[in-house]
């Protein structure tokens, strides 16, 4: 007896105990909090009485704030009013600059990649390149909020950008800046029966843009469309839920995407809805290390549900969601708050998609035969085919794969047709095998009958 009341006193003073200690570890800790920020007040005030130039109060706290969140990783930062204001006219479509998107990595700034039709893309930034120096100066030591504001200027003005690309001498272009108008979405009919869209950007409403572009040429068509290539290459992202939404129309159901947050209960899953505008057409999506963020999510989404063969390299793997909070002086913070999953489970970040199929970019060149390549056409006295096609259709045919310059894609529209044939077949063999079903059990009835 005696001895259960020295046990459990020992439990009582060893609750007491924790409890004591972690009463005072909190305590601890905020003297702490207290200390540093005594000592921040002090390196504030010393830095305004002893830098070599004068330097206000609003410099050095927006500053430490920026420094604060980007310490944490490439995406974290501080937003002022005219920041924020020119993050918004990019998720609108329009804005001032050169079009390109980039990031920090080690302390050096990579293009993720040029926006389609603007100065950046035109003088030939490709994603991977790495910035160097902006107008002679360097950009190393410099935050990306201030790269980015020696980036942008007055439409019309012009600024040099030094590139380093792997594998390659270091070069210098001179880039004018423009206002930067983006079309997130176009389309058009490739080897006349696939529809080809490419999405540069996923801003405000692209999801109707592409409804529309399918209905379209399914009409134009009389639903005879053969499928669908989707390029989603140097597409640097943009807002979430229109990823979700373009993914949501090519899929019947099941779940496009989760964010998860370090709080367990704080983690949100989106799911599709019924209705696939396809029609189980075959779809092919093309990526490249310049697709970032939602272009990812589409992907994997798709490829999880085998719902379309991913095409081309691996993509970038910005797999972290971002969330804006905006604050009191019109500025706001940007902070990241939970990481992207696939359906599956897979993370996107720093790992990216990896494509079902891997296609290099090459350069195409077409080889000169020489006159030696000989057909049983070209042999004297040959019988005509009396069923030859449509000449000029197979000219104007031959005259749109010269003209499509880009490997990728053309492996793209093969891909389509090739699963849009096989498609069509197996659907063949089904009608055959139930049209003999059907001619068997009739003949059945005919032998009962006698």
């Amino acid at each position: 007896m005696i001895k259960k009341s020295l046990i459990a006193s020992a439990l009582i003073f060893s609750l007491i105990a924790c409890t004591s200690y972690a009463k005072e570890k909190k305590e601890q800790e905020q003297v702490n909090t207290y200390e540093l920020l005594n000592i921040f007040g002090e390196v504030m005030e010393r830095t305004k009485t002893s830098y070599v130039e004068e330097i206000s109060d609003k410099q050095l706290v927006e500053a430490a704030i920026n420094g604060m969140l980007t310490s944490l990783d490439p995406h974290s930062s501080y937003l002022n009013a005219e920041d924020f204001k020119y993050m918004n006219e990019q998720t609108q479509g329009k804005f001032g600059g050169l079009g390109i998107e980039i990031t920090q990595e080690n302390g050096v700034v990579k293009v993720i990649s040029p926006i389609d039709d603007t100065p950046a893309a035109k003088a030939g930034i490709k994603a991977g390149d790495y910035i160097t120096d902006i107008d002679g100066e360097t950009v190393i030591g410099l935050t990306l909020n201030e790269v980015v504001s020696k980036l942008r200027g007055k439409v019309g003005t012009k600024v040099k950008v030094t590139i380093r690309r792997v594998n390659a001498k270091p070069f210098t272009v001179t880039l004018t800046r423009d206002e930067i108008k983006i079309q997130s979405v176009k389309s058009e009919l490739k080897n006349e029966d696939i529809l080809y869209i490419r999405i540069s950007g996923f801003n405000e409403d692209i999801d109707e843009d592409i409804r529309k572009a399918v209905t379209d040429s399914q009409k134009k068509l009389k639903n005879k469309l053969a499928g669908l290539v989707i390029d989603v290459r140097n597409n640097p992202g943009g807002l979430l839920d229109q990823a979700v939404k373009v993914s949501d129309l090519f899929l019947e159901q099941g779940e496009i995407v989760s964010t998860r947050s370090r709080n367990e209960e704080d983690t949100v899953k989106y799911s599709a809805t019924r209705g696939d505008i396809a029609k189980d057409l075959p779809i092919v999506v093309m990526i490249n290390e310049g697709s970032a963020s939602a272009a990812e999510i589409l992907s994997g989404a798709l490829q999880d549900h085998h719902r379309a063969v991913i095409l081309g390299e691996k993509s970038f793997g910005k797999g972290s969601v971002q969330t804006v909070i905006p604050l009191r002086n019109n500025g706001a913070m940007r902070i990241t708050t939970a990481r992207y999953y696939t359906p599956s489970g897979r993370s996107i970040q720093a790992k990216g998609i990896e494509p079902d199929v891997v296609v290099k970019q090459a350069k195409i060149e077409e080889l000169e035969d020489y006159g030696l390549n000989i057909s049983e056409a070209n042999l004297k006295g040959a019988l005509k085919n009396e069923q030859t096609g449509d000449k000029k259709k197979d000219a104007e045919n031959k005259k749109d794969n010269k003209e499509i310059k880009d490997y990728q894609l053309i492996r793209a529209l093969d891909m389509v047709k090739a699963l849009y044939l096989y498609g069509q077949n197996d659907n063949k063999n089904v009608i055959d095998n139930k049209a003999k079903d059907l001619a068997k059990a009739s003949d059945d009835k005919t032998k009962d009958k006698k």
